[in-house]
């Protein structure tokens, strides 16, 4: 596992949002920014701007250690193409695989009319809840509806 949450080049990383965290999260993880503060995100904040924490590697943290709420955050405004290191939901995933946000921030397999944020790009197979995994962000769309 890399101890980067961003798989990108470095003289290309994306935009980031600092702001304090609203909790004890992870990096990884999606979340969403208010005025104020990063918030973790689930399936509800899909019409959000959705962002991926990063950890702070300028002071040592490593994509293992949580921050504490009321740190300020780095998150990732993340572009469609780009591959990072996020959290999944625990389940069996297939190289490809379509994505969504689901609870506590964690990336999970779609189902029908539900919006595609990533594809999973790790190798195939079963994937323990809160692993890091990468995944390609997507040109969001809606699944179709059953």
């Amino acid at each position: 596992m890399a101890n980067v949450i961003y798989r990108g080049p470095i003289k290309d990383e994306p935009e980031t949002v600092n702001k304090p965290v609203a909790g004890a999260y992870l990096p990884g993880i999606m979340v969403t920014e208010s005025a104020t503060a990063l918030t973790v995100a689930v399936a509800a904040d899909m019409e959000k701007d959705l962002l991926i924490l990063s950890n702070r590697r300028f002071v040592g943290q490593d994509v293992a250690t949580a921050y504490a709420s009321g740190d300020t955050g780095v998150a990732y405004r993340p572009r469609p193409g780009e591959v990072y290191q996020v959290r999944l939901a625990g389940a069996t995933y297939a190289y490809n695989a379509p994505l969504t946000v689901g609870a506590s921030g964690y990336l999970e397999a779609t189902s029908t009319a539900e919006k595609v944020v990533a594809y999973f790009q790790g190798t195939a197979g079963a994937i323990t809840a809160g692993a890091l995994a990468d995944v390609r962000i997507a040109n969001s769309f809606l699944t179709a509806a059953a």
